[in-house]
């Protein structure tokens, strides 16, 4: 499944927030070294309540505008939680 990501680096408080197919991700890391992107992986997949590993940055590693995979999880719990404009990844010619 694919997500579109709207980070805020920098922010006084991590949070997230479904803002309708987008989710908005305030992490406190600053966008260097690839801190708010590491940030971002960990703040969707608590949002999700899926493991780290099953998160992906597919595109936008140095925009605030994110691509972001979820690979399929064995309990689904990730579609579950996603909102109804989630794209799947099956046909779109994606790798792992």
């Amino acid at each position: 499944m694919l997500i579109t990501v709207r980070v805020h680096p920098r922010a006084s408080r991590a949070r997230s927030a479904w803002k309708e197919n987008v989710l908005e991700v305030w992490v406190s890391a600053p966008p260097v070294e690839g801190a708010a992107n590491k940030a971002v992986l960990e703040a969707v997949a608590r949002e999700l309540d899926v493991p780290l590993r099953t998160v992906r940055l597919r595109s936008g590693a140095r925009s605030r505008t994110k691509v972001v995979e979820v690979l399929p999880t064995t309990s689904g719990v990730s579609e579950a939680k996603a909102p109804e404009g989630a794209r799947p990844t099956e046909g779109l010619g994606l790798t792992r």
